[in-house]
């Protein structure tokens, strides 16, 4: 085997300079080191995914023109670089193939198109681009190397291996793999799978970093014949892992726990989001309750705390406990605190409506309130604000339009209440940032006197797993039912997820955690009168 570097780098979506600078500085790094091929994830000069931007002509000439000048400066090492190969016969509307270059020695000596594209979930490649026909088996470093590109090897089965087979001694991948909780787990044995049934070594390297709602993790790992780890990268950083067949020993990283790997996913897509769309500070309403608590602490570890504001919002409903847990967890993130009264504003809505400023009314009401001055400081000070609900809310539409919805970045819109607390219990296990009363009290929006979330909604334990199952599953009612949910909470709950979508089609991105997100993952139609939950 050839001494090989996987250089697990996080790029920007569009930003070709910096990409290209990217890959030229580690293509250095990794010859310096000794490597004799050195392995860029799919899509690096791009950045991935680009989505439209690879049916334009200007973006995809324009990326060429940065490997072209990349070549110039490679010199003694191979280095496999993602790019958008153009095609002389586009199918579609698609004018690109998501391709690999083969680079040395100061040119492009050869070019791998994708074969199998991915068309579920998250995916569109279908949509922006053509999948090639041809396998790549080229001599790097006297040996005969296969270049594959992430969904190539999902299927151990497909023809692109039995390809591969006529002579590569070892295969290289190039991935751009997003996150979900245990995904790197999951993909290093699909890997794992492909080099014991083929037997041949398999180095896979991926993407790092957030791209709206995706999240890369990393964890490029390369695996000998007999299935064995012989390197791994670590999760959500950049690393450069070199592996020299005649040493003994090369850094294999651990893997970080359920719960820390999670936390950190969460911290990255936040950080990456921000960082990436040129905002220098964030702001949330920190109203002492346990969602916005989990978002205060994840934007101070992701951002710093000098970069966060939190502006505690109470209205007369808000009660003393509440407001002085948030005064307390702002002072022990040490972010800047903001705080101003809603009642009057309260009372002026009241003089203008009368007798249509109450019930429901009255109550989304004061999260309109809240949004709007949120809005109003993010206009005056140039903040991203951060939006606080967390999956089970989304789901069943418990939020409000233009209230407590109004931000640019949803971080646990994919977090299901149940695990918004025991996320917020590991984090306190690294240092008490979160007051253990709002761990400890019973959750409440506080819109109305005595208000309990149980008032409108089952039990969080209870509608996380009919959530689970129905959202990311989609199992229908009946085969959720005979799970052993009671049928009636069942009904109600599948009502309120799809009377609930006009909502989630208005409401910012949030970061992918789970199997299904809300988003590019589950397209439903707004207009849908297909009744599961109704009885015939």
């Amino acid at each position: 085997m050839p001494k090989i570097a996987l250089a697990q780098v996080n790029p920007t979506v569009g930003d070709l300079d910096e990409n290209a600078a990217l890959v030229s500085e580690w293509t250095g790094l990794a010859l310096a080191a000794g490597a004799e091929i050195v392995a860029f994830p799919e899509l690096v000069l791009t950045g991935y995914p680009a989505e439209d931007l690879y049916l334009r002509p200007d973006f995809v000439a324009a990326a060429g023109e940065r490997l072209k000048e990349i070549a110039k400066g490679v010199g003694n090492i191979t280095a496999l670089i993602g790019f958008p190969d153009p095609v002389g016969d586009p199918v579609g509307r698609a004018i690109a193939a998501n391709a690999t270059a083969v680079v040395s020695q100061g040119e492009v000596r050869a070019v791998y198109r994708k074969r199998l594209l991915p068309n579920y979930g998250v995916f569109d490649e279908y949509r922006t681009f053509r999948n090639g026909a041809e396998p790549l088996v080229t001599e790097i470093a006297d040996r005969q190397v296969g270049i594959t590109v992430c969904e190539d090897c999902w299927d151990p089965d497909s023809p692109v291996f039995a390809d591969l087979a006529l002579g590569a001694e070892l295969i290289v991948n190039s991935s751009a793999s997003p996150y979900h909780r245990g995904k790197g787990r999951e993909r290093e044995e699909i890997f794992r799978q492909v080099a014991l049934r083929k037997g041949l070594p398999v180095a896979m390297v991926n993407m790092v970093g957030g791209q709206d709602e995706l999240i890369f993790d990393g964890s490029s790992v390369l695996i000998a014949a007999d299935g064995s780890v012989l390197a791994r990268a670590g999760q959500f950083t950049e690393d450069l892992v070199v592996y020299d067949p005649d040493e003994e020993t090369t850094p294999v990283a651990e893997w970080m726990g359920d719960l820390d790997e999670v936390y950190t996913a969460l911290v990255t897509g936040l950080r990456d989001y921000v960082v990436k769309n040129g905002f220098g500070h964030v702001g949330l309403g920190l109203s002492g309750g346990i969602d916005s608590a989990l978002v205060a602490a994840l934007a101070a570890d992701a951002l710093g705390p000098e970069q966060v504001t939190c502006v505690v919002m109470p209205s007369p409903h808000s009660s003393g406990e509440t407001q002085a847990d948030a005064r307390e967890m702002a002072g022990r993130l040490g972010t800047e605190l903001i705080e101003f009264s809603i009642e009057e504003t309260m009372a002026s809505y009241d003089k203008v409506l009368g007798d249509d400023a109450t019930g429901l009314a009255a109550e989304n009401l004061q999260a309109r309130i809240r949004g709007n001055l949120m809005m109003a400081l993010s206009n005056s000070r140039g903040w991203l604000v951060l939006t606080t609900a967390n999956k089970s809310e989304t789901s069943v539409g418990y939020s409000t339009l233009y209230g407590d919805m109004a931000g640019g970045l949803a971080p646990i819109k994919d977090v299901p209440k149940t695990l918004v607390y025991e996320l917020c219990r590991h984090r306190n296990g690294s240092s008490p940032v979160i007051p253990e009363t709002i761990i400890s009290r019973p959750p409440s929006a506080e819109l109305r006197p005595g208000q309990l979330d149980t008032d409108s909604l089952p039990d969080y334990d209870q509608l996380d797993r009919i959530l689970k199952l129905y959202v990311e599953d989609d199992l229908g009612p009946a085969a959720i039912a005979a799970r052993g949910e009671d049928p009636r909470v069942v009904a109600d709950v599948i009502a309120k997820v799809d009377r609930a979508e006009y909502k989630r089609r208005q409401s910012p991105p949030g970061l992918k955690v789970t199997t299904k997100g809300f988003g590019r993952d589950r397209r439903m139609p707004i207009t849908n009168r297909y009744r599961p939950w109704q009885p015939t």
